[in-house]
């Protein structure tokens, strides 16, 4: 497998004697055993994993851990086995995964939302609080409600039961 942008001899973790096939945002790629979802779209050429929350402006992984904010994709191949809002950089791969990036429509690369960054200046911070103040009425406010909810960009929850069983539970302690 030829990836122009992975460096070659790198990575410790990274078995390249294993390849693994995935998903993202329906185009079929291929990676490593140990590649994070986020090494593997840069070995593969893959910039673009995100658009900003408010202006959806085009948006690349910056970070290699916990802290990047940017690379947020939706995991799963159905709406019942999802996972919303996971970090693209401690997605560890695996063979046959499905990820869609979020905060975008109709695609990743054409963004209707985008339109957005050409009315930055008369949108300010928090406009909405003030913007959608009338009328007073709730039902205005559940319209209002939303349009801004879809506009917010995070992931869909799950509308469905987890149709998976679970023989057992790991507990796991971060601070004690």
């Amino acid at each position: 497998m030829t990836q122009r942008f992975r460096l070659v001899g790198r990575g410790a973790d990274i078995d390249r004697s294993q390849s693994v096939a995935f998903a993202f945002d329906g185009t079929s790629y291929r990676g490593y055993e140990g590649d994070t979802l986020a090494s593997a779209l840069l070995a593969n050429g893959v910039h673009l994993l995100g658009r900003s929350f408010k202006y959806h402006r085009p948006r690349g992984v910056i970070s290699a851990g916990p802290e990047e904010p940017n690379a947020l994709v939706q995991l799963g191949p159905d709406a019942a086995r999802t996972d919303p809002n996971s970090r693209a950089t401690q997605v560890e791969l695996f063979d046959g995964l499905v990820a869609r990036s979020q905060n975008r429509w109709p695609s990743l690369r054409f963004d209707f939302n985008a339109v957005n960054d050409l009315f930055a200046p008369l949108i300010p911070a928090g406009f909405y609080y003030k913007t959608f103040m009338w009328p007073r009425s709730p039902k205005a406010w559940m319209v209002y409600e939303r349009f801004i909810r879809k506009a917010a960009g995070l992931g869909v929850s799950p509308r469905q039961p987890d149709p998976d069983r679970y023989d057992h539970v790991n507990a796991h302690c971060d601070v004690l």
